[in-house]
This record gives structure tokens, sequence and C-alpha cells, in this order.
């Protein structure tokens, strides 16, 4: 993982028995959402139950949703989630797609701060469920002597069920820090020009490869309860803004992109339309043979991406009469995604080391 120098100093005027203290440094902390170690039942399990037990996730009363989640959801889920994993899992490294991803863009960033920082920063990554946790990285970026920390979920459209309880786990973890260090948490970045500009380029480079190109682009948000808008959460106005500055920047009209929402889960209504279903309706209803689809909200590649739009949601497209179907990846660590979150860093940490 790239780490900034480790070097230790006894501080000035102290005695010689006074412990070594680390070189002070700035901390770079990616979040991301999670992975499961495995895709084995009991991995499964452990993942999807500190997922699905997050109270900015699932905001039903505890003793309403805790029993059907642990004796009914928990007991046949981790089998069909497993799957899902299963068809996309890295073999060759053993973890899922969404680790490799976010540990090639710590990687690429640090490198990126290097030139400008040297040793003074420190990046790593974490993830809100599962490994490595948000709590454990906290604490090696203390020990290793970040007495500032920059917490940057990488989530571009702000929503409480991502970046809120991200942060939530930041705070969490330093309140188990004997020694706290100064913190700051990256806002949303869905409107950032260099992002918008990323995004774009991703667009323009599927369609330059395609050999027809797509009709229409279909936008593909990760959805939420409707009832979370109602009570003031910002996301869907947050993805309707960015598929707009998308449509500007690529100079198109509105019949060339939309905006859908997927990964509906429970029995209340999330925001429409519904990516599975509008997919269909197009090829069937509107006569659309060749769509591309692309997921902004998405920073890496992961289930909902690579296994939900790349094969469930392609399969209902082909089904309704779809002929071909362009998934465009997430910008990944893409130089200019990671040129852009590098400006996003060195825009929030003046003050701290400009």
């Amino acid at each position: 993982m790239p780490d900034a120098s480790n070097t230790a100093l006894r501080p000035a005027h102290a005695p010689s028995d006074h412990p070594m203290v680390p070189t002070e440094k700035v901390g770079v902390l990616l979040a991301n959402l999670g992975t499961p170690d495995s895709t084995d039942y009991w991995s499964m399990r452990r993942y999807l139950g500190e997922f699905l037990s997050d109270k900015r996730v699932i905001d039903y009363p505890s003793w309403k949703w805790q029993p059907l989640l642990q004796l009914i959801i928990l007991t046949k889920r981790p089998f069909t989630s497993g799957a899902a994993y299963r068809s996309i899992w890295n073999e060759e490294k053993n973890e899922s797609p969404l680790l490799t991803i976010t540990k090639e863009q710590a990687t690429a960033l640090a490198e990126l701060l290097r030139e400008r920082y040297g040793d003074h920063v420190m990046v790593d990554f974490c993830m809100r469920y599962g490994n490595p946790s948000t709590e454990s990285k906290v604490s090696e970026m203390v020990q290793a002597g970040c007495t500032k920390i920059l917490f940057f979920p990488l989530y571009p459209q702000y929503a409480g069920a991502t970046t809120a309880t991200a942060n939530d786990q930041f705070f969490r973890a330093l309140m188990k820090e004997t020694y706290q260090p100064a913190v700051r948490t990256m806002p949303d970045y869905f409107d950032h020009p260099s992002y918008i500009e990323a995004l774009a380029q991703s667009v323009e480079k599927a369609y330059a490869a395609a050999e027809d190109k797509p009709e229409l682009l279909v936008v593909s948000y990760h959805g939420m309860p409707k009832r979370y808008l109602m009570q003031g959460d910002p996301y869907h106005c947050k993805c309707q803004k960015t598929t707009r500055l998308l449509k500007e920047r690529l100079g198109w009209d509105d019949t060339r992109i939309t905006t859908t929402f997927q990964s509906v889960f429970g029995p209340e209504e999330w925001l429409r339309p519904y990516t599975v279903k509008e997919v269909a309706r197009l090829a069937s209803e509107e006569g659309k043979k060749n769509i591309a689809v692309i997921a902004p909200a998405f920073a890496a590649d992961c289930i909902e991406t690579l296994e939900e739009i790349n094969e469930e949601i392609r399969e209902s497209f082909e089904d309704a009469g779809g002929e071909k179907f362009t998934y465009i990846p997430c910008l990944n660590a893409d130089p200019l995604h990671m040129q852009a979150l590098a400006e996003l860093v060195q825009e929030n940490l003046k003050g701290w080391l400009d």
C-alpha cells in the first residue's frame, strides 16, 4: 500500500528514554462501500449482515427489521449474492473487483500526490463494510504520524446511504483514538469540471470504438427509496444534474440521453424509472435496438455494474428485442479520473500543506 516515509524522531529536549515520535504527515483516506472477504456462505452473510443492518441504508425500526433480516434474508440471500460475486470474482488475486480497483486508485493517487507533496502525504483506502475496515485504517494513519486526515468517500453524488454513513464510520473510528488528528471530509464532486470531463471522455471513447453508434445513452444510478428524497436527501437532484452536465459537455440534446435508477430492494417505491424495466421498454415500445449504459454514481466497477448492469440489465434489454448493448466501464483508475481525484484532494488540502 502506498505510504509516506515512516521516519521517527525523538522530540527536541526530550529525555533519552522518550519514545520515538513519527514524522508528522497528512493522511488521505479513500473510502468505498465494501466487499465480502470471499464468496462462501458465511463470508457473504457477515458482509450482508453488516451492510443491511446500517440504519442509513435500511431505516426500519430494529424490532421490525432485524428478525426479518436475521431469520429470512440472511438465510437465503448469501447463496444468491455469493453466486453473483463468483461470476465477477478476481480469481487471480482472490478478491472482488471493487477491492482490486480501489487498491489501484490508491496507488495511482499516491503517486500523483507524491509528485507535489513528496513524503508529506500518506494515501490509503478503507471500506465502510468488510475489510479493510475504516477503524483499522484510521488507527494505522494515526500510528504513522498523520496529525491531519482528509477523508474521501468515493461517491460523486452525496447520499445519506453512501457518503453520510461512510462519514459516520470515520467519526466512530476517531472516537477510539487517544490523540485525535484534525480532520476534513471531502464534499461530493459530481459537478467538478475535471470529473465531468473524465466522464465525458469515457463516453466518447466507447462511442468511437463502437462499430454502430448507440442510439441512446442510459445513465443508470444506484437507486434509493423515494421516501428518502421526500425526507430531504439531495441524491436524486445531484444525479439529474450529473446527467445534464454530461449531456452539455457532450453537446447532445435530450433525445440521446436518459436517466434511470437501478438496484431496487424491498417492497416500497424507489426512484424511477427502474433501469431494468426501462431498458426493456426502450427495446419493446420505442424500438431502440442499440443502447449504451453508464453508471456515474460508482467510482469503481463492482457487483452493481459488472453483474447487475452487464448481466441482468443487458439480459432484460435483449429479451425485449434489443440487439446491441454497450456497457461503459466506471472511471476506475483511468488517468483522467485519477487526475480529477488528485485535483480534488489538492483543493481540499489547502491551508494544511500549501
